[in-house]
């Protein structure tokens, strides 16, 4: 879910750019400290928006910097638990598929994909179901739910977010879209 939230941090501002506007340097050295960091507990910051107050600068003993107290408008995005999320499939693997959701990748795990047993096809890139005819690849867009966290500030890219389509109204959308569809007599 993205959120947008009122933040608080301290910037140091290096002395090269004290003669610049305080408002844009400390803006700037927000975006380049905060922009793309991962906390545990507010999610992955996204954008810095807006500046709100900058508080008086301090200057610490044996560096010329002077560093400030403010307070931001930011833009995050926290995984929630048994959130529905519309995603788009980056790569395809063996045992799942990785799904962009936004500022973050989730795993949905071959056996989260449907009912119906997937296997790779590595030539193609792609997961096949066994009995349905159906597949999954790069580019495809699916909409799941989130079924586990785990967020590792320290290694970003080491954070886990679970993810599963096993459930009515959820899946790659050309498969909600024939679902939807009425079944003719001859079909059936």
């Amino acid at each position: 879910m993205y959120k947008k939230m009122k933040l608080a941090d301290t910037v140091r501002i290096a002395p090269e750019l004290l003669g610049e506007d305080v408002n844009t340097s400390v803006k700037n050295a927000l975006k380049d400290k905060l922009e793309g960091r991962i906390d545990k507990t507010l999610g992955a910051i996204v954008a810095i928006t807006e500046l709100g107050e900058v508080g008086e600068g301090h200057i610490l003993v044996g560096d010329g910097a002077v560093y400030y107290d403010a307070t931001f408008d930011a833009i995050v995005f926290t995984p929630i638990l048994q959130e529905v999320i519309e995603g788009l499939v980056v790569e395809t693997v063996e045992f799942g598929a990785f799904i962009s959701i936004g500022a973050m990748d989730g795993l949905l795990h071959v056996s989260q994909i449907t009912d119906d047993f997937m296997s790779y096809d590595g030539k193609n890139g792609r997961l096949v179901s066994k009995a349905g005819g159906r597949s999954l690849a790069e580019g495809d867009h699916v909409r799941t739910r989130i079924v586990a966290i785990s967020i590792n500030e320290r290694e970003p890219r080491e954070s886990k977010i679970g993810l599963t389509m096993r459930q009515h109204a959820l899946g790659k959308f050309e498969w909600l879209e024939e679902d939807r569809k009425p079944k003719s007599d001859a079909d059936e």
